[in-house]
């Protein structure tokens, strides 16, 4: 597929001409291309993929990870150190940007070839023609000239001409913005503008089929559609996230005090001592000690590793970041169908309008699922497996497919030379079309008072937790080829098709597990409210309010927003709807995940902070979601959640103990520099701390997470941050100063050893406290870390200690300290873990464990 690629262009008038001259044109034909002409035409134009960014290659993205404030102020600090000719310390510190650089690079490679991997699982497909049979092909293999079969729940493969169609509506909400669907034509169109919203006989890219049914040839595909040369603008544009802002709000808030504190202390030390050059490193080095730099390299390895955990777990993570949306959602809504029930429907009750069973209601029924081309629902699959009957006698003449407005579907069959409409729906919208009834073979006029008593049977039959069709049927006297919407009236009611999709044995439990974990269940519907109460009340979900779409149709945004605060259960909802109760509860600033696999969820999935789906739901809102369950189990749901919430987990160790230790050397680095006859360490001293340091920290990835840090959702909280930083912060201070008082009343050290006892302080209590900090509990005792993050802190906290004995101590300035000093050392780091320990359980008492 590489090569330049043949422009796409249409030198003829594609709108206004006949589908017969259109198909000549395009060297097609209605039973589509062959596959030797679609092989050669994909090699000629190229794959069907418009919202695909751009692949960078491998070079490319690692150079675009040096983009990054805390590599930058790495790398111009060893641009510094060069310039005044410090060698070793610049090469640590390149080291040190370098090192978290490839790391996160090799993660987020990693993940991102897992990802493609597993999108393969999710790949939506099209039905075209080729060689003159259907057939599902992916949709980036489809090129011009493909004849596409559409129906409801399809998104459209690329842009395409229709050349038959069957009251065929067309969402383009995502090219044009209307909130309503758009009825679509075969017929030729004649209009001066090319704007989406006036291209009647045109289906774009991009958008999906509300209803209806049609076949269309595709004119263009990949960049060259108009949700193409759209995508192509999107694909340079990164939706900044919760987690991100979270992420760049901390990066700043560091970077901010670093430079704040690191031009203090030069000045400081050049005016004590006048030595600018020497102030100058020491501030730079610093700077680098202050500097978060591993924080992408942790995200990175973190996310990257929940998102593998997750697919082991059956949960495919389509966008990284989406994992701490997971953990941190405190209200998940959900459709009912299929994630609350087993949506097994099966057919229990074929009743008469007095509820007997009535074997005609069944007949009908069977003919009208039978004979329809749409999406066959799993109610129309229940009927159909219910009882095979012959329906050889009865031929189809024509059919109004399904749609969302007025829920209703209708075939038009032949018998015995008449014709005969069998309509099947909602039985509020065959009520208002319906003038007769038949009862026991009798047909009588439906008066109101009639209605009143034929709606109580069908209310209690809802009651009772079936889902309830009518049945309603016309006998027409004049005979015509095609018929629409507009010949549903004046029906005759037969009855009722009573469906009942069983609470899933697991739902329950499911409910009970995520209100455990802090989060709120709420139920949205497209259902009746009598269904819905009562499946929710089977499951154990406490139905504190329930609200119909007609309710919500009348509430300003305020209104709605406090609505949703003491409701669990909305019933009757349209997918605008529910997309509206989706915003409310983002504007109570609750962090909203929804679970949904309908083309009506689409909007609602679009509009949470974590859309769900499920691998075999519509093509649409797959494309919508962030995650894909591999299984519709809510079961799955709590699995993801806890991964979630463990990946920010340890994300949040990182920062709560960079920032708490960085804030505790501001302190430290001020007061040495304000009392000392000399710098309380070497430039090169401290790039060498701070790379060591840094090497313990990879195994944070590793760790477990208290079961108390997952019981409740963990949103981005800075401001907690904040209070840590200066709280914990300054203990660390204390003992440095301590260690100052140590070095020069006990030892008289000179500079190399004060340097040296302070180096080795500064990084076993560095290091070392990453063990108390990492939980709530008591550490060890109550609560074990990783094997990897033990291995790494005692092997960095040796290499700290043996340092000064080594060969390479002279080149760092080192002295071997005296035996005596680690008893001192010993008692100093205990006492410090000790006090950090009792102070953080004080704050978690007063500030919460966060």
């Amino acid at each position: 597929m590489n090569g330049k690629k043949k422009p796409q262009i249409l030198d003829f008038d594609y709108l206004g001409c006949t589908p017969e001259f259109l198909l000549e044109k395009l060297h097609t034909s209605r039973k589509g291309l062959s596959e030797d002409e679609a092989k050669k035409r994909l090699e000629d134009y190229g794959y069907n993929e418009p919202a695909r960014k751009k692949k960078r290659t491998v070079v490319f993205q690692i150079l675009s990870m040096f983009v990054n404030p805390l590599v930058i102020v790495l790398l111009i600090i060893a641009g510094f150190s060069l310039f005044f000719g410090q060698t070793i310390s610049a090469l640590l510190v390149i080291l040190m940007a370098v090192m978290s650089v490839f790391l996160s690079f090799i993660q987020e490679y990693r993940a991102g070839k897992e990802a493609e991997k597993l999108s393969e699982m999710v790949r939506a497909t099209a039905t075209a023609y080729r060689n003159g049979r259907s057939k599902e092909i992916k949709i980036k293999e489809i090129v011009p000239g493909d004849i596409i079969d559409l129906f409801a729940g399809d998104m459209i493969p690329a842009d395409l001409r229709i050349i038959s169609s069957k009251d065929l509506f067309i969402n383009q909400a995502a090219l044009t913005g209307e909130s309503f669907p758009i009825e679509k034509f075969a017929d030729p169109a004649h209009s001066k503008s090319h704007s989406p919203a006036e291209l009647c006989n045109i289906a774009f890219m991009g958008s999906s089929v509300v209803s209806g049914t049609a076949l269309g040839v595709v004119l263009k595909t990949g960049v060259a559609t108009q949700f193409g040369e759209l995508s192509r603008r999107l694909a340079t544009i990164r939706i900044e996230t919760s987690f991100d802002k979270g992420v760049h709000k901390f990066t700043w808030l560091m970077i901010r005090a670093m430079v704040f504190m690191v031009m203090f202390i030069f000045a400081i030390n050049a005016l004590r001592r006048g030595a600018l050059i020497e102030s100058l490193l020491f501030s730079l080095g610093v700077a680098v000690g202050l500097t978060p730099e591993m924080l992408p390299m942790i995200v990175a390895i973190n996310l990257s590793k929940g998102a593998i955990a997750m697919s082991k777990k059956q949960v495919i993570v389509k966008r990284l970041n989406s994992i701490q949306n997971f953990g941190a959602m405190d209200v998940i809504c959900t459709d009912k169908t299929g994630t609350l029930t087993l949506d097994k429907i099966i057919l229990e009750k074929h009743c008469d309008v007095v509820r007997n069973e009535n074997d005609n209601v069944l007949r009908l029924a069977y003919i009208n699922s039978f004979y329809q081309t749409g999406l066959k629902n799993i109610l129309d699959r229940a009927i159909l497996r219910h009882e095979k009957l012959l329906v050889k006698q009865y031929l189809k003449v024509d059919e109004v497919p399904f749609d969302f407005s007025r829920k209703i579907m209708s075939v038009v069959v032949e018998t015995e030379g008449k014709h005969k409409l069998i309509a099947k729906g909602a039985p509020e919208e065959i009520f208002r079309r319906c003038a007769k009834y038949e009862l026991d073979g009798e047909v009588m006029e439906m008066e109101d008072l009639i209605l009143t008593d034929l709606k109580e049977e069908y209310n209690n039959l809802s009651a009772d937790g079936f889902r309830v069709l009518a049945i309603a049927y016309k006998d027409i006297e004049n005979k015509k080829e095609v018929y629409s919407r507009d010949d549903e009236k004046d029906l005759t009611l037969e009855g009722y098709v009573a469906f009942f999709d069983p609470p899933k044995p697991t739902a329950k439990r499911a409910i009970e597990v995520l209100k455990k974990l802090g989060i709120e269940f709420k139920v949205l519907t497209g259902d009746n409210e009598l269904v819905t109460k009562k499946i929710c009340s089977d499951v154990g979900l406490d139905v504190k309010g329930l609200v119909t779409g007609e309710v919500i149709e009348k509430l300003d945004d305020a209104a709605l927003r406090e609505q949703v605060k003491s409701t669990t259960v909305f019933a009757r909802l349209s997918p605008l709807q529910k997309e509206r109760v989706i915003r409310a509860l983002h504007e109570n600033e609750h962090i909203v995940g929804y679970l949904g696999d309908g083309i009506n969820d689409a909007p609602a999935l679009k509009a949470s902070d974590v859309g769900i789906s499920v691998n075999n739901a519509v093509d649409i809102a797959k494309e919508s979601a962030d995650i894909i369950l591999l299984k519709k189990s809510l079961m799955v749901l709590e699995d993801g959640v806890k991964e979630g919430r463990k990946t920010f987990g340890n994300i949040v160790k990182y920062i709560k103990m960079g920032s708490s230790s960085n804030f505790g050397n501001m302190f430290s680095m001020t007061g040495g520099s304000m009392f000392l006859p000399f710098l309380p360490m070497l430039p090169i001293q401290i790039l060498l701390n701070n790379f060591l340091y840094d090497l313990s920290q990879v195994a944070i990835p590793t760790d477990e997470v208290d079961k108390e840090y997952i019981v409740k959702p963990r949103p981005w909280n800075v401001n907690y941050i904040k209070k840590f930083m200066l709280i914990i912060g300054p203990l660390s201070s204390i003992y440095d100063f301590l260690t100052y008082g140590v070095m020069l009343f006990i030892f008289h050290a000179g500079a190399p050893l004060f340097h040296t006892g302070w180096f080795i302080e500064s990084l076993c209590t560095q290091t070392l406290v990453i063990q108390v900090i990492r939980t709530g509990k008591i550490p060890f005792i109550e609560s074990r870390p990783s094997g990897f993050l033990i291995f790494t802190s005692i092997l960095i906290v040796t290499v700290g200690i043996i340092f000064p004995f080594s060969p390479l101590a002279k080149f760092f300035g080192f002295v071997a300290p005296p035996p005596a000093y680690f008893v001192a050392l010993f008692l100093m780091v205990s006492t410090y873990l000790l006090l950090v320990q009792k102070v953080k359980k004080w704050f978690i008492k007063k500030y919460g464990y966060d």
